[in-house]
């Protein structure tokens, strides 16, 4: 059993990236899901599609490179753990790297950036910091 879903999915990313892989596969779930769509959203990924593999469904990210293959994901951490839960204010997130990353935060309204959290003026669950 995975106690932290969450981290597994980074550190698959985190490890595809590193290796260049062109995607990489994980089971899913809804906040996972929630993650992928924030990652396009933002421009750290290509797409996301879900597929129905027995025994589980998987979700499948396809990574993102520059022209000459640069990463596009050069850090990708996790805040809020299963042992410290991290909350914030929408009037308390700061810009990551002055704009160049973004945080991902669990809401009520589901998962979106820290930038989208601004404007909506909601707070939540710091998930993971990217940039």
């Amino acid at each position: 059993m995975m106690t932290d879903p969450i981290a597994d999915m980074l550190t698959r990313i985190r490890n595809a990236v590193r290796v260049e892989h062109p995607h990489v596969e994980m089971p899913t779930s809804k906040v996972k899901r929630g993650l992928a769509d924030v990652l396009k959203r933002e421009g750290y990924i290509w797409d996301w599609v879900e597929t129905d593999d027995h025994p589980v469904k998987q979700i499948r990210l396809e990574l993102k490179y520059g022209p000459s293959g640069e990463r596009v994901i050069q850090h990708i951490k996790r805040v809020s753990k299963p042992g410290r839960r991290i909350y914030s204010k929408s009037t308390d997130l700061r810009p990551i790297l002055n704009g160049m990353g973004i945080s991902v935060i669990s809401t009520s309204t589901g998962v979106i950036s820290d930038r989208e959290a601004r404007q909506k003026k909601v707070g939540g669950e710091v998930l993971c910091e990217v940039w």
